[in-house]
């Protein structure tokens, strides 16, 4: 087991080809925490400046020495590229360097493989390794040891009579695809008749979304008082967490804390977790968090905006909402709309609050009733639909403090008491 007290960090070589297409030196430096956030330990980069990666070995032969022989010298265990790279450059690379190589979509699903905790995180992460794995067959080697993915048959299974070992591989991971994507449909099922359910309830839904580590589970831990696993790594959070909270005006929300994004995330995994990220689609309110301690909090917020134009959620209402303000006090805001909080102490999280009550004040309306004892079904439909906040028994009839959906409101017209 990789992270135990008596056994030593994996020691990893990370690498580049650095092109101008993006910059380099922030993606290596992202490369670096998620190797650091899946119990690797770096010791050294090796990036090269090309007009294109090589077909075969993705950097240069004099490079690609030099990196062997600092893998002996540094005792390494494997080399991480900041690119998705083919089956044939793993292959030829692994050849040269002598040591098992992963790229950045291996790492992150490595990632997700380790973290995924439940049922569905687990399958979705299973059906990403598959489909990185099936155009790849050719030229992977000890790097599949690295993925887990593969159900039943196994190496018992029978094939066919002339049937290649590729031509198997193909045929069983496209079977074993096939069987995640079934299962996975039933669970989207079950949590499309959750959301119609909260639909119905009227209780409206605010999902957190944005970058990896900017503090989502932290802020839904202050706003909801719960117990949601954070901690300063990437990916924390892998599978969606609910939580019911009040807010100041009396209304009942739901809080749903989502997977975080992270720059040239996978396509595979994206698609993959598409029924977790669906969360957002079905809210009513989105807030994007990140980091405005991070110089790069609009670059944050630049990548969120694609993932969630990738959901078509471009018509749902949108917070920017900036962690973290207790680490960067002075920090000047992009966006003049946007709210500043910080989970850690507490600062703006009361605004916040009367930010979001204030845009989802068209979905319900205080009322304050005294109903009859004679027609004490509404006091029902307050519990179920609204929320009440006081109550008490009068000898004219139940006095009730309380929100109502807006649709309701009509029903306790005749009951209103007038100040």
């Amino acid at each position: 087991m990789r992270g135990t007290v008596l056994e030593e960090k994996e020691k990893v070589i990370l690498l580049a080809a650095d092109t101008g297409e993006f910059d380099r030196e922030r993606s290596m430096a992202e490369l670096w925490a998620l190797a650091e956030s899946n119990d690797m330990e770096p010791v050294a980069q090796v990036v090269q400046k090309r007009d294109r990666p090589d077909g075969a070995t993705y950097l240069g032969e004099g490079r690609l020495e030099e990196t062997r022989q600092l893998c002996v010298d540094l005792e390494v265990q494997a080399c991480i590229f900041d690119d998705e790279l083919t089956g044939v450059q793993i292959r030829n690379l692994e050849k040269i360097l002598e040591v098992p190589v992963m790229d950045r979509t291996m790492l992150i699903l490595e990632i997700f493989a380790n973290r995924a905790t439940t049922n569905e995180g687990k399958l979705q992460t299973e059906l990403a390794q598959l489909h990185y794995r099936l155009p790849r067959l050719i030229g992977l080697g000890s790097s599949l040891s690295r993925q887990g993915g593969g159900g039943g048959g196994g190496a018992g299974a029978r094939r066919g009579a002339g049937e290649s070992k590729l031509e198997y591989d193909r045929r069983h991971i496209r079977r074993r695809i096939d069987a995640l994507q079934e299962k996975l449909d039933e669970i989207q099922v079950r949590r499309a008749q959750t959301r119609r359910s909260r639909q119905k309830n009227g209780v409206p839904v605010i999902s957190l979304v944005g970058y990896t580590n900017v503090g989502k589970s932290s802020l839904l831990n202050r706003i909801c008082d719960a117990e949601i696993f954070a901690q300063d790594m990437l990916f924390a959070t892998l599978d969606p967490t609910a939580r019911k909270t009040t807010l100041p005006s009396g209304l009942e929300v739901i809080f749903v804390d989502t997977v975080g994004f992270v720059s040239r995330l996978p396509h595979n995994l994206v698609e993959a977790f598409k029924s977790t990220l669906e969360e957002a689609a079905y809210s009513d309110l989105i807030l994007k968090v990140c980091d405005l301690s991070d110089e790069e909090a609009a670059t944050q917020l630049e990548i969120t905006d694609q993932v969630l134009a990738e959901l078509e959620c471009s018509d749902i209402p949108q917070l920017v909402v900036y962690n973290k303000s207790d680490a960067a006090p002075d920090a000047l805001l992009f966006d003049s709309g946007a709210m500043k909080v910080s989970a850690a102490t507490g600062q703006g999280i009361d605004a916040l609050l009367d930010r979001i009550d204030t845009i989802l004040a068209d979905r319900v309306r205080m009322v304050e009733v005294l109903l009859p004892y004679n027609d004490l079904s509404l006091s029902g439909l307050l519990r179920a639909n609204g929320t009440v906040i006081e109550e008490e028994y009068r000898a004219e009839g139940l006095y009730c403090r309380a929100t109502v959906r807006r649709e309701d409101f009509h029903r306790f017209v005749p009951y209103l008491i007038q100040k």
